[in-house]
């Protein structure tokens, strides 16, 4: 078997899907994106596609190791998602060449469901709370919420205690008993983590995400002594070498790498095997489209410490379109009592709607994130 051709489709709200295609038929698909910059990812795939067309797509392995080693310089967020979604493809290929899904191939599974969380948003606390409800009673046990907006060096108590409302209204909505995970987003500075996470005992969160950039690792274990709740990161971490200092600096309890970003399945099971050694929880990062749900779902599928999984359905940036739309069977990602079933057809599990894929594709999108800047003009982290 040879690969013939690579082809990305830029589709909406904000997602590159890359196809892979053969000469016995075969096609895989897979999900290189980094939000904001796709254009650039599809430029990255491109580029490896040099070296990929020709070769036999079921040397996964190889493939990933020329791709990354291949080139003087690597790592960061553009290449190691380029990587990614052509190793979601070339995975999707060999379980479809075999009849089998890709966990399968990685020992087979040791849960057949995972738990799910839905995010949740809303400008004011009242907002919020009806979005906690409203997932709730869609059969999620657990959300996931923005902690604040932007928020200087060292800022007032006053966006302190709007932070504290709308947690606060959240948990009111919804009870005790639903896991509420926190996500400060990295917009938050070390003097006001200190801050926010003394003040958020009473809340009984699930987790805080990103109570700090992943870049100040260092200082993890000073905010690790006094929080809450299990610290979660690694979103914006791409391999298992930035994880490394992760697990030596200690501190996180929850990793959460982006098999959209972090080298595919090939580089994330690595990665999720050596927090087990830590004792440290798996959780993955998915805001993203259907390809990389199913990748992320054969991940939990082979990781005994994967406890929850991310999923983008009804989040506030799927405007255009949501998770459902490119694939022909909407009910592959089974969704009940708060867990969703591991998809169990060959491959990746999800069978693309190719034509839509190619009409939506035609519209394309230039997602940007917002640019925050603070009361004083300077920037803000978003």
């Amino acid at each position: 078997m040879k690969i013939t051709r690579l082809t990305t489709f830029l589709v909406p709200p904000r997602w590159l899907f890359v196809r892979i295609d053969t000469d016995e038929g075969i096609s895989g698909w897979g999900e290189p994106v980094v939000e904001g910059r796709a254009h650039t990812v599809a430029a990255a795939v491109e580029e490896l596609a040099d070296y990929l067309v020709g070769k036999d797509p079921r040397h996964v392995e190889d493939h990933w190791s020329v791709l990354y080693r291949g080139g003087f310089y690597r790592g960061g967020p553009v290449l190691m998602s380029a990587i990614a979604g052509i190793d979601q493809a070339l995975w999707d290929i060999k379980g479809k060449h075999l009849g089998v899904p890709v966990h399968t191939l990685l020992g087979g599974p040791v849960r057949e469901r995972i738990r799910v969380y839905s995010w949740i948003g809303g400008d004011r606390p009242a907002d919020t709370a009806k979005a906690a409800k409203d997932a709730v009673a869609r059969g999620f046990t657990a959300v996931k919420m923005n902690a604040t907006e932007e928020m200087h060096f060292v800022d007032t108590h006053a966006k302190v205690q709007r932070v504290l409302e709308n947690v606060q209204a959240v948990r009111d909505a919804v009870g005790p008993d639903i896991g509420l995970g926190l996500d400060f987003h990295g917009r938050v500075h070390k003097p006001m983590a200190k801050v926010l996470m003394r003040e958020l005992l009473p809340f009984k969160l699930m987790f805080i995400e990103e109570p700090v950039l992943s870049d100040h690792l260092e200082a993890i274990p000073e905010l690790a002594a006094i929080s809450p709740a299990p610290i979660a990161l690694g979103e914006r971490l791409y391999s298992r070498y930035d994880f490394k200092r992760v697990f030596a600096t200690g501190g996180v309890d929850i990793i959460q790498p982006d098999p959209s970003h972090a080298g595919g399945i090939t580089e994330t099971h690595k990665i999720a095997t050596m927090a087990e050694a830590y004792d440290v929880a798996l959780a993955l990062h998915c805001p993203l489209g259907p390809i990389a749900l199913a990748a992320n779902l054969q991940l939990d599928a082979i990781c005994h410490n994967a406890f929850i999984q991310e999923q983008s359905l009804g989040i506030h940036y799927n405007a255009a379109n949501d998770l459902l739309d490119y694939v022909v069977d909407r009910s592959v990602f089974a969704y009940e009592d708060g867990f969703v079933s591991i998809p169990g057809g060959p491959g990746l599990g999800v069978q693309v709607n190719e034509a839509y894929v190619a009409e939506r594709a035609a519209i394309g999108h230039r997602w940007r994130n917002p640019i925050w800047r603070h009361s004083d003009g300077s920037v803000a982290e978003w």
